[in-house]
Protein backbone atom coordinates (compact mmCIF):
# COMPACT_ATOMS: atom_id res chain seq x y z
CA UNK A 1 0.00 0.00 0.00
CA UNK A 2 1.46 3.79 -0.80
CA UNK A 3 0.72 6.29 1.83
CA UNK A 4 -1.40 8.59 1.57
CA UNK A 5 0.45 11.84 2.31
CA UNK A 6 4.07 10.59 0.85
CA UNK A 7 3.33 8.74 -1.99
CA UNK A 8 6.25 6.52 -2.59
CA UNK A 9 6.11 2.98 -1.57
CA UNK A 10 8.65 2.74 1.37
CA UNK A 11 8.77 5.72 2.25
CA UNK A 12 6.63 5.17 5.29
CA UNK A 13 4.63 2.17 6.68
CA UNK A 14 1.62 1.54 8.60
CA UNK A 15 0.89 -0.86 11.74
CA UNK A 16 -2.15 -3.26 10.79
CA UNK A 17 -1.92 -4.41 14.30
CA UNK A 18 -3.68 -1.17 15.48
CA UNK A 19 -6.09 -1.32 12.62
CA UNK A 20 -9.78 -2.66 13.91
CA UNK A 21 -12.50 -4.02 11.52
CA UNK A 22 -14.73 -1.75 10.99
CA UNK A 23 -12.56 1.44 12.52
CA UNK A 24 -11.88 4.83 10.79
CA UNK A 25 -8.69 6.64 12.06
CA UNK A 26 -7.67 9.68 10.95
CA UNK A 27 -4.81 8.03 8.81
CA UNK A 28 -7.22 6.05 7.06
CA UNK A 29 -9.70 8.98 6.05
CA UNK A 30 -6.66 10.83 4.79
CA UNK A 31 -6.51 13.49 7.66
CA UNK A 32 -3.40 14.94 8.52
CA UNK A 33 -2.47 14.88 12.37
CA UNK A 34 -1.30 17.76 13.81
CA UNK A 35 2.49 18.96 14.07
CA UNK A 36 2.72 18.34 10.26
CA UNK A 37 5.03 15.79 8.55
CA UNK A 38 7.08 15.28 11.40
CA UNK A 39 4.84 14.75 13.38
CA UNK A 40 2.31 11.84 10.87
CA UNK A 41 5.97 10.22 11.02
CA UNK A 42 6.00 9.86 14.74
CA UNK A 43 2.43 8.60 14.51
CA UNK A 44 3.39 6.12 12.33
CA UNK A 45 6.39 4.94 13.71
CA UNK A 46 8.89 6.25 11.07
CA UNK A 47 12.21 7.70 11.83
CA UNK A 48 14.10 10.37 9.54
CA UNK A 49 17.25 8.66 10.15
CA UNK A 50 20.37 7.23 8.22
CA UNK A 51 18.76 4.02 7.36
CA UNK A 52 15.79 5.47 6.26
CA UNK A 53 17.67 8.19 3.79
CA UNK A 54 18.92 5.48 2.23
CA UNK A 55 16.25 3.22 1.71
CA UNK A 56 14.86 6.73 0.22
CA UNK A 57 17.45 7.50 -1.89
CA UNK A 58 17.56 3.70 -3.70
CA UNK A 59 13.59 3.75 -4.28
CA UNK A 60 14.00 6.86 -6.32
CA UNK A 61 17.23 5.50 -7.80
CA UNK A 62 15.60 2.08 -8.82
CA UNK A 63 12.25 4.58 -10.27
CA UNK A 64 14.55 6.38 -12.66
CA UNK A 65 16.59 3.16 -13.86
CA UNK A 66 12.83 2.12 -14.75
CA UNK A 67 12.19 5.47 -16.14
CA UNK A 68 14.70 4.66 -18.34
CA UNK A 69 14.06 1.31 -18.69
CA UNK A 70 11.07 2.01 -20.29
CA UNK A 71 11.54 4.63 -22.52
CA UNK A 72 14.17 2.73 -23.97
CA UNK A 73 12.15 -0.50 -24.49
CA UNK A 74 9.37 2.09 -26.20
CA UNK A 75 11.92 3.33 -28.61
CA UNK A 76 12.93 -0.04 -29.42
CA UNK A 77 9.85 -0.98 -30.29
CA UNK A 78 9.01 1.88 -32.37
CA UNK A 79 12.34 1.50 -33.99
CA UNK A 80 11.57 -2.15 -35.09
CA UNK A 81 7.98 -1.53 -35.96
CA UNK A 82 9.30 1.35 -38.60
CA UNK A 83 12.17 -0.30 -39.64
CA UNK A 84 9.76 -3.94 -40.28
CA UNK A 85 7.45 -1.40 -41.85
CA UNK A 86 10.38 0.03 -43.95
CA UNK A 87 11.13 -3.55 -44.99
CA UNK A 88 8.15 -4.72 -46.01
CA UNK A 89 7.60 -1.52 -48.35
CA UNK A 90 11.45 -1.37 -49.69
CA UNK A 91 10.70 -5.30 -50.94
CA UNK A 92 7.57 -4.24 -52.39
CA UNK A 93 8.66 -1.13 -53.95
CA UNK A 94 11.38 -3.51 -55.63
CA UNK A 95 8.57 -5.65 -57.52
CA UNK A 96 7.98 -5.09 -60.95
CA UNK A 97 4.23 -6.20 -62.45
CA UNK A 98 1.98 -6.46 -65.30
CA UNK A 99 -1.76 -7.01 -65.81
CA UNK A 100 -2.42 -10.61 -67.27
CA UNK A 101 -5.11 -9.45 -68.87
CA UNK A 102 -7.05 -12.81 -68.78
CA UNK A 103 -4.55 -14.27 -71.68
CA UNK A 104 -3.91 -17.65 -70.10
CA UNK A 105 -7.55 -18.35 -69.52
CA UNK A 106 -9.48 -19.22 -66.17
CA UNK A 107 -8.71 -22.04 -63.99
CA UNK A 108 -11.20 -24.40 -62.79
CA UNK A 109 -12.03 -25.53 -59.33
CA UNK A 110 -12.33 -29.35 -58.26
CA UNK A 111 -14.70 -31.51 -56.69
CA UNK A 112 -13.98 -29.84 -53.51
CA UNK A 113 -13.76 -26.12 -54.22
CA UNK A 114 -10.17 -25.85 -54.84
CA UNK A 115 -7.82 -24.56 -57.48
CA UNK A 116 -4.25 -25.32 -59.01
CA UNK A 117 -1.39 -23.13 -59.55
CA UNK A 118 -0.29 -22.45 -62.79
CA UNK A 119 3.12 -20.30 -63.21
CA UNK A 120 4.58 -19.90 -66.58
CA UNK A 121 8.22 -19.20 -65.39
CA UNK A 122 10.92 -17.23 -68.00
CA UNK A 123 14.00 -16.73 -68.18
CA UNK A 124 14.47 -13.63 -70.78
CA UNK A 125 17.87 -13.11 -72.83
CA UNK A 126 17.78 -9.49 -73.43
CA UNK A 127 20.44 -7.54 -72.66
CA UNK A 128 18.76 -4.25 -71.42
CA UNK A 129 21.36 -3.81 -69.07
CA UNK A 130 24.86 -2.95 -68.54
CA UNK A 131 25.06 -5.72 -66.39
CA UNK A 132 23.00 -8.20 -68.78
CA UNK A 133 25.50 -7.05 -70.98
CA UNK A 134 28.48 -8.26 -69.32
CA UNK A 135 27.35 -11.70 -68.18
CA UNK A 136 25.91 -12.19 -71.61
CA UNK A 137 27.75 -10.83 -74.16
CA UNK A 138 26.70 -9.56 -77.44
CA UNK A 139 26.95 -6.33 -76.74
CA UNK A 140 29.81 -5.30 -78.49
CA UNK A 141 28.18 -3.90 -81.54
CA UNK A 142 24.57 -3.27 -80.24
CA UNK A 143 25.38 -1.39 -77.22
CA UNK A 144 22.63 -2.14 -74.01
CA UNK A 145 19.03 -3.31 -75.51
CA UNK A 146 15.92 -2.15 -74.95
CA UNK A 147 12.18 -3.96 -75.19
CA UNK A 148 11.88 -7.70 -74.38
CA UNK A 149 14.32 -10.02 -75.57
CA UNK A 150 13.63 -14.22 -76.64
CA UNK A 151 12.26 -16.59 -73.77
CA UNK A 152 15.04 -18.90 -73.81
CA UNK A 153 13.98 -20.61 -70.35
CA UNK A 154 10.40 -21.56 -70.43
CA UNK A 155 9.10 -23.91 -67.64
CA UNK A 156 4.77 -24.39 -66.76
CA UNK A 157 4.75 -24.84 -63.15
CA UNK A 158 1.70 -26.66 -61.48
CA UNK A 159 0.86 -26.90 -58.30
CA UNK A 160 -1.96 -29.07 -57.63
CA UNK A 161 -4.94 -27.77 -55.75
CA UNK A 162 -4.50 -29.70 -52.69
CA UNK A 163 -0.78 -28.73 -52.45
CA UNK A 164 0.51 -32.39 -52.15
CA UNK A 165 2.30 -32.59 -55.31
CA UNK A 166 3.56 -30.39 -58.44
CA UNK A 167 4.55 -30.65 -62.22
CA UNK A 168 7.40 -28.43 -63.25
CA UNK A 169 7.51 -29.19 -67.73
CA UNK A 170 9.86 -27.23 -69.93
CA UNK A 171 9.33 -26.43 -73.50
CA UNK A 172 12.44 -26.38 -75.60
CA UNK A 173 13.00 -22.69 -77.02
CA UNK A 174 13.64 -24.14 -80.03
CA UNK A 175 9.96 -25.70 -80.62
CA UNK A 176 8.11 -23.94 -83.75
CA UNK A 177 4.19 -23.52 -83.06
CA UNK A 178 1.72 -20.56 -83.83
CA UNK A 179 2.25 -17.14 -81.88
CA UNK A 180 -1.07 -15.68 -81.51
CA UNK A 181 -1.84 -11.86 -82.13
CA UNK A 182 -0.55 -9.92 -79.57
CA UNK A 183 0.50 -6.10 -78.19
CA UNK A 184 2.70 -5.16 -75.61
CA UNK A 185 1.26 -2.79 -73.37
CA UNK A 186 4.32 -1.45 -72.68
CA UNK A 187 6.31 -0.72 -75.45
CA UNK A 188 3.39 -0.81 -77.84
CA UNK A 189 4.89 -3.15 -80.24
CA UNK A 190 2.40 -5.44 -81.69
CA UNK A 191 1.72 -8.92 -84.04
CA UNK A 192 -0.99 -10.01 -86.19
CA UNK A 193 0.51 -13.51 -85.07
CA UNK A 194 2.82 -15.72 -87.10
CA UNK A 195 3.89 -19.26 -87.20
CA UNK A 196 7.19 -18.98 -85.58
CA UNK A 197 9.81 -20.16 -82.45
CA UNK A 198 7.86 -20.31 -79.19
CA UNK A 199 10.18 -18.11 -77.44
CA UNK A 200 10.02 -15.34 -79.63
CA UNK A 201 6.40 -14.34 -78.24
CA UNK A 202 8.19 -12.70 -75.49
CA UNK A 203 9.36 -9.65 -77.77
CA UNK A 204 5.74 -8.77 -77.88
CA UNK A 205 5.77 -8.97 -73.98
CA UNK A 206 5.29 -11.65 -71.35
CA UNK A 207 1.37 -11.61 -71.76
CA UNK A 208 1.43 -12.72 -74.91
CA UNK A 209 4.35 -15.19 -74.37
CA UNK A 210 1.58 -16.32 -71.38
CA UNK A 211 -0.80 -16.32 -74.40
CA UNK A 212 0.93 -18.44 -76.55
CA UNK A 213 1.87 -21.00 -74.23
CA UNK A 214 -1.47 -21.33 -73.18
CA UNK A 215 -2.86 -21.65 -76.67
CA UNK A 216 0.09 -24.79 -77.54
CA UNK A 217 -0.51 -26.69 -74.52
CA UNK A 218 -4.07 -26.11 -73.34
CA UNK A 219 -3.06 -25.13 -69.85
CA UNK A 220 -4.79 -22.35 -67.73
CA UNK A 221 -1.81 -19.88 -66.57
CA UNK A 222 -2.38 -17.76 -63.70
CA UNK A 223 0.62 -16.20 -63.47
CA UNK A 224 4.02 -15.21 -64.69
CA UNK A 225 7.61 -14.84 -63.47
CA UNK A 226 9.96 -13.03 -65.98
CA UNK A 227 13.82 -13.17 -64.80
CA UNK A 228 17.20 -12.24 -66.32
CA UNK A 229 20.53 -12.90 -66.87
CA UNK A 230 21.50 -10.75 -63.65
CA UNK A 231 18.68 -12.34 -61.87
CA UNK A 232 19.95 -15.97 -61.90
CA UNK A 233 22.91 -14.46 -60.63
CA UNK A 234 21.37 -12.77 -57.12
CA UNK A 235 18.98 -15.76 -56.66
CA UNK A 236 21.52 -18.22 -56.43
CA UNK A 237 24.09 -15.83 -54.61
CA UNK A 238 21.20 -15.26 -52.07
CA UNK A 239 20.68 -19.28 -51.35
CA UNK A 240 24.69 -19.20 -50.49
CA UNK A 241 25.44 -21.36 -53.57
CA UNK A 242 24.05 -24.27 -55.45
CA UNK A 243 25.30 -28.13 -55.55
CA UNK A 244 25.61 -29.78 -59.05
CA UNK A 245 27.10 -32.69 -60.27
CA UNK A 246 28.81 -33.14 -63.83
CA UNK A 247 29.25 -36.69 -65.21
CA UNK A 248 32.76 -35.33 -67.01
CA UNK A 249 35.12 -32.39 -67.15
CA UNK A 250 33.00 -29.39 -69.50
CA UNK A 251 34.23 -26.84 -70.81
CA UNK A 252 31.27 -24.83 -72.86
CA UNK A 253 32.99 -22.33 -74.60
CA UNK A 254 30.01 -20.57 -75.44
CA UNK A 255 28.38 -20.11 -72.09
CA UNK A 256 31.91 -20.51 -70.21
CA UNK A 257 31.15 -23.11 -68.15
CA UNK A 258 34.31 -25.28 -67.16
CA UNK A 259 34.08 -27.59 -64.25
CA UNK A 260 36.04 -30.81 -63.47
CA UNK A 261 34.27 -34.15 -63.18
CA UNK A 262 32.01 -34.46 -59.79
CA UNK A 263 30.27 -31.83 -57.30
CA UNK A 264 30.14 -28.29 -57.27
CA UNK A 265 28.31 -25.68 -55.50
CA UNK A 266 27.73 -22.98 -57.53
CA UNK A 267 27.07 -19.53 -57.00
CA UNK A 268 26.79 -15.82 -59.09
CA UNK A 269 28.36 -16.57 -62.58
CA UNK A 270 28.71 -20.05 -62.05
CA UNK A 271 25.26 -20.72 -61.75
CA UNK A 272 24.52 -18.48 -64.42
CA UNK A 273 26.88 -20.17 -66.69
CA UNK A 274 25.50 -23.58 -65.67
CA UNK A 275 22.04 -22.84 -66.73
CA UNK A 276 22.52 -21.45 -69.69
CA UNK A 277 25.10 -24.24 -71.12
CA UNK A 278 23.12 -25.75 -74.21
CA UNK A 279 26.43 -26.96 -75.42
CA UNK A 280 27.79 -28.64 -72.54
CA UNK A 281 25.04 -31.48 -71.89
CA UNK A 282 22.90 -33.84 -74.10
CA UNK A 283 23.36 -33.93 -77.11
CA UNK A 284 23.89 -29.96 -77.56
CA UNK A 285 20.57 -29.16 -77.94
CA UNK A 286 17.96 -27.00 -75.91
CA UNK A 287 16.73 -30.51 -74.99
CA UNK A 288 20.02 -31.28 -73.30
CA UNK A 289 19.89 -28.05 -71.22
CA UNK A 290 16.27 -28.34 -70.10
CA UNK A 291 17.75 -31.61 -68.26
CA UNK A 292 20.57 -30.05 -66.37
CA UNK A 293 18.55 -26.62 -65.63
CA UNK A 294 16.02 -29.43 -63.55
CA UNK A 295 19.16 -30.67 -62.35
CA UNK A 296 20.06 -27.07 -60.83
CA UNK A 297 16.11 -26.05 -59.88
CA UNK A 298 15.91 -29.65 -58.11
CA UNK A 299 19.00 -28.52 -55.67
CA UNK A 300 18.14 -25.45 -55.16
CA UNK A 301 14.66 -26.64 -54.15
CA UNK A 302 16.29 -29.12 -51.76
CA UNK A 303 18.37 -26.12 -50.22
CA UNK A 304 15.37 -24.57 -49.69
CA UNK A 305 13.57 -27.51 -47.67
CA UNK A 306 16.97 -27.85 -45.49
CA UNK A 307 17.11 -27.32 -41.94
CA UNK A 308 18.15 -23.26 -41.16
CA UNK A 309 17.67 -21.80 -44.87
CA UNK A 310 14.51 -19.99 -44.03
CA UNK A 311 15.04 -19.94 -40.71
CA UNK A 312 17.39 -17.78 -40.97
CA UNK A 313 16.64 -14.18 -40.80
CA UNK A 314 19.76 -13.12 -42.93
CA UNK A 315 19.21 -15.99 -45.19
CA UNK A 316 15.83 -14.62 -45.19
CA UNK A 317 16.50 -10.95 -46.11
CA UNK A 318 18.62 -11.86 -48.48
CA UNK A 319 16.60 -14.19 -50.57
CA UNK A 320 13.71 -11.58 -50.20
CA UNK A 321 15.50 -9.24 -51.12
CA UNK A 322 17.08 -10.46 -54.00
CA UNK A 323 13.96 -11.79 -55.60
CA UNK A 324 12.27 -8.83 -55.62
CA UNK A 325 14.68 -7.39 -57.58
CA UNK A 326 15.14 -9.84 -60.01
CA UNK A 327 11.45 -10.82 -61.00
CA UNK A 328 8.59 -9.12 -62.73
CA UNK A 329 5.80 -10.76 -62.20
CA UNK A 330 2.08 -10.70 -62.86
CA UNK A 331 -0.11 -8.49 -60.60
CA UNK A 332 -1.67 -11.28 -58.92
CA UNK A 333 1.86 -11.54 -57.46
CA UNK A 334 2.95 -7.91 -57.57
CA UNK A 335 3.44 -7.67 -53.64
CA UNK A 336 5.46 -9.71 -50.88
CA UNK A 337 2.47 -11.49 -49.27
CA UNK A 338 1.44 -12.71 -52.45
CA UNK A 339 5.15 -14.16 -53.14
CA UNK A 340 5.03 -15.29 -49.69
CA UNK A 341 2.18 -16.80 -50.30
CA UNK A 342 3.08 -18.55 -53.09
CA UNK A 343 6.43 -19.53 -51.62
CA UNK A 344 4.07 -21.00 -48.97
CA UNK A 345 1.98 -23.17 -51.20
CA UNK A 346 5.42 -24.75 -53.40
CA UNK A 347 6.62 -25.69 -49.97
CA UNK A 348 3.77 -27.70 -48.92
CA UNK A 349 4.88 -29.98 -51.63
CA UNK A 350 7.80 -33.13 -50.80
CA UNK A 351 10.79 -32.88 -52.71
CA UNK A 352 9.59 -36.33 -53.83
CA UNK A 353 6.09 -35.30 -55.67
CA UNK A 354 7.94 -32.69 -57.36
CA UNK A 355 7.92 -33.94 -60.59
CA UNK A 356 10.46 -32.20 -63.79
CA UNK A 357 10.02 -33.39 -67.46
CA UNK A 358 10.43 -31.58 -70.69
CA UNK A 359 7.90 -31.22 -73.62
CA UNK A 360 7.99 -34.59 -76.17
CA UNK A 361 9.41 -32.93 -79.09
CA UNK A 362 10.04 -34.59 -83.11
CA UNK A 363 12.06 -33.04 -85.68
CA UNK A 364 10.68 -30.05 -87.39
CA UNK A 365 10.63 -31.44 -91.36
CA UNK A 366 11.06 -28.04 -92.29
CA UNK A 367 14.77 -27.37 -90.30
CA UNK A 368 16.71 -29.79 -88.63
CA UNK A 369 17.84 -27.11 -86.00
CA UNK A 370 14.10 -26.76 -85.12
CA UNK A 371 11.89 -29.12 -83.48
CA UNK A 372 7.51 -29.21 -82.94
CA UNK A 373 5.46 -30.98 -80.11
CA UNK A 374 6.06 -34.87 -80.33
CA UNK A 375 4.16 -37.74 -79.65
CA UNK A 376 3.12 -37.69 -75.84
CA UNK A 377 3.11 -34.37 -75.20
CA UNK A 378 -0.61 -33.98 -75.43
CA UNK A 379 -0.97 -36.20 -72.63
CA UNK A 380 1.34 -34.32 -71.10
CA UNK A 381 -0.52 -31.32 -71.39
CA UNK A 382 -3.80 -33.05 -70.03
CA UNK A 383 -2.25 -34.34 -66.83
CA UNK A 384 -1.41 -30.98 -65.90
CA UNK A 385 -4.49 -29.51 -67.26
CA UNK A 386 -6.48 -31.77 -65.17
CA UNK A 387 -4.51 -31.31 -62.02
CA UNK A 388 -2.98 -34.99 -62.16
CA UNK A 389 -0.08 -35.99 -60.30
CA UNK A 390 2.90 -38.05 -62.33
CA UNK A 391 3.87 -39.42 -58.77
CA UNK A 392 2.12 -41.31 -56.08
CA UNK A 393 2.05 -40.52 -52.39
CA UNK A 394 5.71 -42.60 -52.03
CA UNK A 395 7.37 -40.78 -54.87
CA UNK A 396 7.05 -43.42 -57.31
CA UNK A 397 5.96 -42.34 -61.14
CA UNK A 398 1.97 -42.61 -61.38
CA UNK A 399 -0.28 -44.91 -63.26
CA UNK A 400 -3.77 -44.11 -64.93
CA UNK A 401 -5.44 -46.34 -62.37
CA UNK A 402 -4.03 -45.16 -59.57
CA UNK A 403 -4.89 -41.36 -60.32
CA UNK A 404 -8.72 -42.26 -59.48
CA UNK A 405 -8.28 -44.82 -56.48
CA UNK A 406 -5.75 -41.93 -55.00
CA UNK A 407 -8.46 -39.15 -55.00
CA UNK A 408 -10.12 -40.61 -51.73
CA UNK A 409 -9.10 -42.95 -49.02
CA UNK A 410 -11.90 -45.17 -50.73
CA UNK A 411 -11.02 -47.20 -53.52
CA UNK A 412 -13.00 -46.41 -56.70
CA UNK A 413 -13.04 -50.27 -56.72
CA UNK A 414 -15.75 -50.46 -53.67
CA UNK A 415 -17.53 -47.50 -54.46
CA UNK A 416 -21.15 -48.28 -56.22
CA UNK A 417 -23.42 -45.31 -58.10
CA UNK A 418 -26.91 -45.78 -59.19
CA UNK A 419 -26.98 -43.87 -61.77
CA UNK A 420 -30.46 -42.48 -62.68
CA UNK A 421 -31.63 -40.81 -65.94
CA UNK A 422 -33.57 -37.71 -65.49
CA UNK A 423 -33.14 -36.17 -69.22
CA UNK A 424 -35.66 -37.72 -70.93
CA UNK A 425 -32.71 -39.24 -73.75
CA UNK A 426 -32.83 -42.72 -73.97
CA UNK A 427 -29.23 -44.23 -72.92
CA UNK A 428 -27.70 -41.32 -70.95
CA UNK A 429 -27.45 -43.27 -67.63
CA UNK A 430 -26.33 -46.33 -69.12
CA UNK A 431 -23.14 -43.75 -70.64
CA UNK A 432 -22.36 -42.80 -67.40
CA UNK A 433 -22.50 -45.80 -65.54
CA UNK A 434 -20.25 -47.85 -68.48
CA UNK A 435 -17.68 -44.94 -67.94
CA UNK A 436 -17.92 -45.11 -64.08
CA UNK A 437 -16.95 -48.83 -64.21
CA UNK A 438 -14.28 -48.22 -67.07
CA UNK A 439 -12.45 -46.28 -64.46
CA UNK A 440 -12.62 -48.94 -61.83
CA UNK A 441 -15.85 -48.19 -60.01
CA UNK A 442 -17.23 -50.97 -58.32
CA UNK A 443 -19.21 -53.37 -61.16
CA UNK A 444 -22.09 -53.15 -58.17
CA UNK A 445 -23.10 -49.83 -60.40
CA UNK A 446 -26.63 -49.91 -62.15
CA UNK A 447 -28.78 -47.47 -64.18
CA UNK A 448 -32.49 -46.42 -63.80
CA UNK A 449 -34.70 -44.11 -65.13
CA UNK A 450 -35.10 -40.71 -62.15
CA UNK A 451 -38.88 -40.97 -60.90
CA UNK A 452 -39.45 -37.09 -62.65
CA UNK A 453 -37.64 -34.79 -65.03
CA UNK A 454 -34.29 -33.08 -63.73
CA UNK A 455 -33.05 -30.07 -64.79
CA UNK A 456 -29.87 -30.44 -63.12
CA UNK A 457 -27.78 -32.98 -62.45
CA UNK A 458 -27.16 -33.85 -58.33
CA UNK A 459 -25.02 -36.73 -56.56
CA UNK A 460 -26.39 -37.35 -53.40
CA UNK A 461 -24.95 -39.50 -50.62
CA UNK A 462 -25.35 -40.95 -47.28
CA UNK A 463 -24.15 -40.11 -43.88
CA UNK A 464 -20.50 -40.91 -43.51
CA UNK A 465 -20.40 -41.09 -47.82
CA UNK A 466 -18.87 -37.82 -48.85
CA UNK A 467 -15.46 -38.92 -49.22
CA UNK A 468 -16.75 -41.61 -51.92
CA UNK A 469 -19.35 -38.60 -53.38
CA UNK A 470 -16.00 -36.72 -53.88
CA UNK A 471 -14.48 -39.38 -56.02
CA UNK A 472 -17.23 -39.80 -58.39
CA UNK A 473 -17.50 -35.84 -58.65
CA UNK A 474 -13.77 -35.88 -59.28
CA UNK A 475 -13.97 -39.23 -61.94
CA UNK A 476 -16.99 -36.79 -64.07
CA UNK A 477 -15.89 -33.63 -63.69
CA UNK A 478 -18.82 -32.17 -61.27
CA UNK A 479 -18.33 -29.15 -58.65
CA UNK A 480 -18.99 -29.49 -55.21
CA UNK A 481 -22.43 -27.33 -56.30
CA UNK A 482 -23.76 -30.66 -57.21
CA UNK A 483 -22.78 -32.70 -54.49
CA UNK A 484 -25.88 -33.29 -51.47
CA UNK A 485 -26.04 -35.27 -48.39
CA UNK A 486 -28.92 -37.59 -47.75
CA UNK A 487 -30.91 -39.44 -44.77
CA UNK A 488 -30.17 -42.72 -46.88
CA UNK A 489 -27.80 -44.47 -48.00
CA UNK A 490 -25.31 -45.28 -51.08
CA UNK A 491 -24.61 -43.08 -53.88
CA UNK A 492 -27.06 -41.93 -56.28
CA UNK A 493 -26.85 -39.67 -59.28
CA UNK A 494 -29.35 -37.87 -61.49
CA UNK A 495 -28.67 -36.86 -64.84
CA UNK A 496 -30.30 -33.65 -65.22
CA UNK A 497 -31.28 -31.91 -68.31
CA UNK A 498 -27.97 -29.85 -67.72
CA UNK A 499 -25.78 -33.07 -68.98
CA UNK A 500 -27.27 -34.19 -72.32
CA UNK A 501 -24.34 -35.65 -73.49
CA UNK A 502 -20.98 -37.09 -72.96
CA UNK A 503 -19.47 -38.91 -69.95
CA UNK A 504 -17.79 -35.83 -68.49
CA UNK A 505 -20.21 -32.74 -67.24
CA UNK A 506 -20.46 -30.27 -70.06
CA UNK A 507 -20.53 -27.18 -67.58
CA UNK A 508 -17.44 -28.84 -65.46
CA UNK A 509 -15.69 -26.58 -63.00
CA UNK A 510 -13.22 -29.52 -62.37
CA UNK A 511 -11.27 -31.51 -63.75
CA UNK A 512 -11.74 -33.84 -66.50
CA UNK A 513 -11.15 -38.06 -65.94
CA UNK A 514 -7.45 -39.01 -65.46
CA UNK A 515 -5.26 -38.92 -68.64
CA UNK A 516 -2.57 -41.66 -68.90
CA UNK A 517 0.53 -40.66 -66.91
CA UNK A 518 2.53 -43.32 -68.58
CA UNK A 519 2.27 -41.53 -71.85
CA UNK A 520 2.44 -38.68 -70.39
CA UNK A 521 6.00 -39.26 -69.00
CA UNK A 522 7.88 -41.33 -71.90
CA UNK A 523 10.38 -40.11 -73.35
CA UNK A 524 10.27 -36.82 -70.79
CA UNK A 525 12.96 -37.08 -69.46
CA UNK A 526 10.85 -37.24 -66.02
CA UNK A 527 12.51 -36.98 -62.72
CA UNK A 528 11.70 -35.86 -58.87
CA UNK A 529 13.79 -32.95 -57.39
CA UNK A 530 14.47 -35.20 -54.18
CA UNK A 531 17.07 -37.21 -56.94
CA UNK A 532 20.03 -36.22 -55.18
CA UNK A 533 22.61 -38.16 -56.53
CA UNK A 534 22.00 -37.79 -60.63
CA UNK A 535 24.60 -35.73 -62.42
CA UNK A 536 24.38 -33.30 -65.42
CA UNK A 537 25.46 -35.96 -67.98
CA UNK A 538 28.21 -34.22 -70.16
CA UNK A 539 28.00 -34.22 -74.45
CA UNK A 540 30.13 -36.85 -75.43
CA UNK A 541 29.51 -35.59 -79.38
CA UNK A 542 31.95 -32.35 -80.57
CA UNK A 543 29.38 -29.39 -79.76
CA UNK A 544 32.65 -26.87 -78.67
CA UNK A 545 34.78 -25.28 -80.61
CA UNK A 546 38.21 -24.23 -78.98
CA UNK A 547 40.34 -22.20 -81.25
CA UNK A 548 38.11 -23.37 -84.45
CA UNK A 549 38.68 -26.78 -83.94
CA UNK A 550 35.89 -28.76 -83.10
CA UNK A 551 35.71 -31.18 -80.06
CA UNK A 552 33.80 -32.48 -77.58
CA UNK A 553 33.56 -30.75 -74.37
CA UNK A 554 35.78 -32.85 -72.28
CA UNK A 555 38.38 -32.27 -74.87
CA UNK A 556 37.88 -28.50 -74.50
CA UNK A 557 38.71 -28.75 -70.74
CA UNK A 558 41.52 -30.19 -71.66
CA UNK A 559 43.12 -28.30 -74.20
CA UNK A 560 42.04 -24.78 -71.36
CA UNK A 561 44.29 -26.08 -68.73
CA UNK A 562 45.18 -22.51 -68.16
CA UNK A 563 42.03 -21.29 -67.65
CA UNK A 564 40.34 -21.41 -64.39
CA UNK A 565 37.18 -23.58 -63.66
CA UNK A 566 34.30 -21.42 -62.58
CA UNK A 567 33.82 -22.49 -59.56
CA UNK A 568 37.15 -21.19 -58.25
Amino acid sequence: MSDPWDGPVGQATRSRSARVSGQRTAESQGVRPPGGRAAARAVTGNSTGPRSRRRTQAVRSGRRVLKIAATCLSVLILATAGAGWWFYQHLNGNINSLSLDGKGGTEKADAFGRTPINILVMGSDGRTSAADCKLGGGCSRTGVQSGNGNADVEMVVHISADRSNATVMSIPRDTMTNIPACKDSESGQSTAGYYGQINSALQYGPTCQVSTVHQLTGITIDHFVELDFSGVVKMSDAVGGVSVCVSDNVYDTYSHLKLSKGTHTLKGEAALEFVRSRHGFGDGSDLGRTVSQHIFLSAMIRKFKSAGTLTNPTAVYDLADAATKALTVDDGLGSVGKLIGLAADLNKVPAKRITFTTMQTSPDPGNSNRVVVGAGAKALFATIAGDQSLTTGSGKKSSAASATATASAVPASRIAVTVENGTGITGRASAVATALTDQGFSSATTTANAPSSAATTTLTYGTGQRAEAQTVAKTLGLSSAHLEQSTGTGLTLVIGADWPSGTTYSGSTASPAPADTKAATSNANASTADESKTCAEVSPYRTVSLDGVAMTPAQAYAAASGKPDSDE
